[in-house]
């Protein structure tokens, strides 16, 4: 949809998408009240983002401009996104730009950064006196630094008089992770509150049909109470069009006549909104007959521009045209927008492709790729230079290369690695035809980092080393020191700790000398594990190299910053101080559309909720990041580890496919930080199934891998080579939990486990103690998490010692539990469902409010839902809880 360029929308002069000849909207009384209230909210300085969904038809935009009607007095800014062609980059804001003027105008003549047109429009938001509403409609065909405008605003107007509505389509979500993502961030800020717009029901379906002489019933089966559906079936008739609305608008089309109907294949390739100026000139029509289409009902008034009634019926036009006429009318809309001075590149480069126009294809798309890369929109700067690759064909071989390079970049952004390496290799192939042997280089060490992450060590080692030979002999190059950066990633995967190092030195050494500062931030990384893994000093150069990207704008940089960070503070069991890197990094990868590393993120928090014994958390980030349309084999592996050690442990089927593909992936790599856990896993599940045998040689495949690693990863491969029978002595330098455990140490062992917060590594421990009350704690842990097969073990081994009163099998309560909550989860449940603060919970079930936390974000999990609001009242339709007393929306799982 175009952008309505209005501050306020007019009333609807012919039937509304839920009304039939005047009629009020209908069953739309509620989400009216709840706008009205956050309305109030914002009025009152208690700022508010309200997002709206529902399924194409129901009737979003009708919504708002009843809401509108009825909230006069304050003032109304409207944008929307586009899905005819690549979104332009914060189109929604350009839009808004327009109405609010200031500053914010003024940058987006300019085309300033993007840091400064967010800060100008919360400026301009600011500025204004009394309530201001906000729409961005359409926000699933948003492009993600859009999505970014909306975090921005979100976390920032909560003490303005602002309300920002957000509309999107609920059923083309599937497709969108960026925005479920974005979702899913926006519904735990304390401003968010949703509404959802359901079909009607068969009684409304009715009361609209009255006397119109259709069956209600009929009329109900056919349109399945879609409320577009049902109004255009009312204009039509059963009798006369099949139930569809493709049907249904071309019929009242057909009713204006040929020259109308040319006019409308236009307006339908132009899009949902319609400028009056630009449908006239590429349809060479008259205003007497743009006016005519508007009377028709066709299309409808939205400020000065003309819209779609909805974009069924723009589809159902577009639909109609003949594919051989299409590059006609679309050369025709390009012309007329390139004679104004259009530069919206992204939709001119739409428009070229459709028309065929090869060169103003690749003009335009190349300009709007780079364009989306310097707003941080890497999805849409992938697509657009796919777009003009495919008319680049007749350019010199440099020139070519040099765009399959800027493609792969923008593709290793977004963690689409498959299509990296076929991008880079294409380059290579390019750059040796053109005989540079410094861009040959370089792109034979980007191409390395690509197979690397496809887990393909041994192709990258390969690969990295070619491109050390070719760029030593040319001197000390930036491209140089990429590649000692590159070496040194190597040299870490065969625990050469030394020598990582010196080449790290090496390409910081290069970086400072040329002020190449994300190089310098990628060196001190590379050196700062390898001083980790040597066990030394690593955090101060870790965070310089943070710093180093963030104060030069190094967003790829300050990613991997970011994400070692907290990977290295994790792998030695510091989760109080990891949470700040996680919490920081993912909220800046997002803001700066770095997927990559923001999977590797949440790749690793998978294995932290996993040791902290949130196990259902653990399950649902990770199946969030197996979602991802795209995700390279080393994003996946560890969550897909994660999940099959829970499943493992509690028994479910599917736990070896997901540790199967989780050992591939690694031994792929070749990397003991990768092998050593993956082994693990399955030594743990073979354990779990009684097969000790081969759980053992599992086992001591992970402790010879992890000969020469951290202590905590050769700890935990020595403690399970143990576990397992094995006879080995243990090597010296383990992490003291481990060492205390196979010193025998079973008390302090738990003790230590117990104060990192580690409940199944606790268990574990305690299943080594002779004593009844260590094993029946043992126990209880296990059911408390659910790990069922691990309970088991426990059970024989209480049995072995004579103990008697062994609780049997699950508890009942959570066996039976139409939810499977457990008893503690169901009593916080309850109070969720009474409005009660997580420090209440505490207080009235004797338990920290940090367990508190722990209990809600599990039953969130189990009950999938995403906030405390939603869960009580999925508790109340299951019957498990009464219904939730707070009407509010609630504000996430703290």
């Amino acid at each position: 949809m175009r952008p309505a360029h209005c501050v306020l929308p007019p009333l609807r002069s012919g039937p509304d998408l839920t009304d039939t000849g005047g009629m009020a909207l209908l069953e739309r009384e509620p989400p009216l009240t709840s706008l009205a209230d956050y309305a109030d909210e914002a009025r009152r300085g208690d700022g508010r983002v309200a997002l709206v969904s529902g399924e194409a038809g129901v009737g979003k935009s009708a919504l708002l401009e009843e809401f509108a009607a009825r909230l006069s007095d304050a003032l109304w800014c409207w944008g929307a996104c586009d899905g005819l062609f690549t979104p332009r980059p914060l189109g929604a804001l350009l839009d808004l730009s327009g109405q609010l003027g200031g500053d914010l105008a003024r940058l987006c003549r300019v085309q300033g950064p993007r840091d400064d047109l967010f800060t100008a429009l919360l400026g301009e938001l600011s500025a204004q006196r009394g309530l201001c509403v906000v729409v961005i409609e359409d926000i699933h065909w948003a492009d993600e630094a859009t999505l970014d405008l909306l975090r921005f605003l979100a976390r920032r107007i909560r003490e303005l008089p602002v309300l920002i509505v957000a509309t999107y389509r609920e059923d083309e979500l599937a497709v969108s992770y960026p925005l479920r993502v974005a979702l899913g961030e926006l519904a735990v800020q304390r401003c968010t509150r949703r509404i959802e717009l359901f079909p009607l029901s068969p009684g409304t379906v009715a009361v609209m049909a009255g006397d119109s002489g259709l069956d209600a019933a009929e009329l109900y089966q056919a349109t399945g109470g879609n409320p577009f559906y049902v109004a255009e079936v009312l204009q039509t008739g059963l009798d006369r069009v099949p139930p569809s609305a493709r049907d249904a608008v071309l019929a009242r089309a057909a009713r204006l006549g040929p020259e109308a109907f040319d006019v409308l294949d236009v307006a339908a390739l132009i899009g949902s909104t319609v400028e009056p100026w630009l449908l006239e000139r590429a349809a060479a029509s008259s205003p007497e007959m743009v006016d005519r289409l508007a009377e028709s009902g066709l299309l409808t008034a939205a400020g000065p521009e003309l819209r779609f009634r909805h974009e069924i019926a723009r589809r159902a036009v577009e639909e109609a045209i003949p594919r051989h006429r299409r590059p006609a009318i679309h050369a025709r809309i390009m012309a007329a927008l390139r004679d104004t001075g259009c530069g919206d590149h992204a939709r001119l480069a739409y428009y070229a492709e459709e028309s065929g126009d090869g060169p103003a294809a690749l003009h335009h798309a190349t300009l709007a790729g780079r364009q989306a890369v310097e707003l941080g929109s890497h999805r849409e700067a992938a697509a657009q230079f796919e777009r003009a690759l495919r008319f680049a064909g007749g350019e010199p071989p440099e020139a070519l290369a040099a765009r399959y390079d800027e493609l792969a970049d923008e593709l290793c952004v977004i963690d689409n690695f498959g299509a990296t390496v076929d991008a880079y290799q294409r380059a290579l192939e390019l750059w040796r035809q053109a005989g540079d042997r410094l861009r040959e280089g370089d792109t034979l060490r980007r191409g390395a980092g690509a197979l690397w992450r496809l887990c393909r060590g041994r192709e990258a080692a390969a690969a990295s080393a070619a491109a050390l030979r070719i760029l030593e002999p040319l001197g000390p190059t930036v491209e140089l020191a990429q590649a000692f950066i590159r070496a040194a990633g190597d040299r870490l995967r065969d625990l050469q700790f030394e020598q990582a190092s010196e080449l790290a030195r090496r390409a910081r050494e290069i970086a400072v000398r040329l002020g190449s500062y994300d190089v310098e931030s990628s060196a001190l990384n590379l050196e700062a594990v390898a001083a980790w893994s040597a066990g030394g000093e690593w955090e101060g150069l870790l965070r310089k190299a943070l710093a180093v990207a963030l104060d030069h704008g190094a967003a790829l940089e300050a990613g991997f910053a970011y994400t070692n960070l907290h990977e290295a503070n994790c792998a030695r069991r510091s989760y109080a101080e990891s949470g700040p890197y996680y919490l920081d990094g993912v909220a800046y990868c997002e803001e700066n559309d770095i997927g990559t590393y923001l999977c590797c993120l949440h790749g690793v928090r998978t294995t932290s909720l996993e040791r902290l014994g949130r196990w259902d958390e653990a399950v649902s980030l990770s199946e969030a990041v197996l979602r991802r349309v795209v995700a390279s084999p080393i994003n996946r592996m560890i969550p897909m580890g994660a999940v099959g050690r829970i499943h493992a442990r509690r028994g479910e089927p599917d736990a070896w496919k997901c540790l199967d593909e989780s050992m591939a992936a690694a031994d792929g790599t070749e990397d003991p930080q990768y092998v050593v856990p993956a082994r693990l896993g399955r030594a743990e599940a073979y354990w779990l199934m009684g097969e000790l045998t081969a759980a053992r040689h599992e086992a001591d495949l992970a402790d010879l891998a992890a000969a020469g690693t951290d202590p905590w990863l050769a700890g935990e491969a020595a403690a399970w080579l143990r576990r397992t029978g094995a006879a080995r002595e243990p090597r010296r330098g383990l992490a003291e939990p481990y060492r205390l455990q196979l010193d025998g140490d079973w008390r302090n062992a738990v003790k230590l486990w117990d104060e990192m917060d580690c409940p199944y590594d606790a268990a574990l421990g305690l299943l080594d103690a002779p004593e009844e009350a260590a094993l029946r704690r043992a126990l209880g842990i296990c059911q408390e998490l659910g790990a069922t097969a691990t309970a088991r073990i426990v059970r024989r081994t209480m049995r072995k010692l004579g103990i008697r009163s062994i609780p049997a099998g699950q508890r009942t309560a959570t066996r039976e539990h139409p939810l499977s909550l457990t008893r503690r989860e169901q009593e916080v449940l309850d109070l969720v469902c009474a409005s009660r603060t997580n420090a209440e919970i505490a207080a009235q079930l004797v338990i920290s409010a940090k367990t508190v936390d722990h209990h809600v974000s599990a039953v969130l999990a189990k009950l999938g839902v995403p906030t405390r609001r939603a869960a009580a009242e999925a508790a109340a339709r299951a019957g498990v809880s009464p219904a939730p007393r707070d009407t509010t929306a609630a504000h996430g799982a703290g």
